[in-house]
């Protein structure tokens, strides 16, 4: 098993930043890729960004050139640096983790919220 906890989000105003961090913890070694993901109220949890064990990155367009992913070589760290927030960046994010054998595990999520 691999356990996921987010940290680092918040309240920010219009053009801030955040940065989102992800702690894995169990069987670290089974993880290849690891992401980040969003929902917003009323909204299907979409695909922020992601970064492969050999650091091959992919970002949604509408956050394209505003977030940055990152990861640690222990494969036990992740990041999202987000710059320009914009409010419709509120959402509740979620780490996530893939083995393999497309195996997932998800975080409990951390929620961000932009004001205008």
């Amino acid at each position: 098993q691999v356990q996921l906890v987010e940290s680092g989000g918040g309240l920010v105003q219009a053009g801030g930043s955040l940065r989102l961090s992800c702690a894995a913890s169990g069987m670290i070694f089974s993880i290849n890729d690891m992401g980040w993901y969003r929902q917003a109220p009323g909204k299907q949890r979409e695909l922020v960004a992601t970064i492969t064990s050999g650091r091959m990155t992919n970002y949604a367009d509408s956050v394209k050139g505003r977030f940055t992913i990152s990861r640690t070589n222990a494969k036990n760290m992740v990041y999202l640096q987000m710059n320009s927030l914009k409010p419709e960046d509120t959402a509740v994010y979620y780490c996530n983790a893939v083995s393999a054998t497309r195996r997932q595990w998800w975080g409990q999520g951390t929620q961000v919220t932009v004001s205008s």
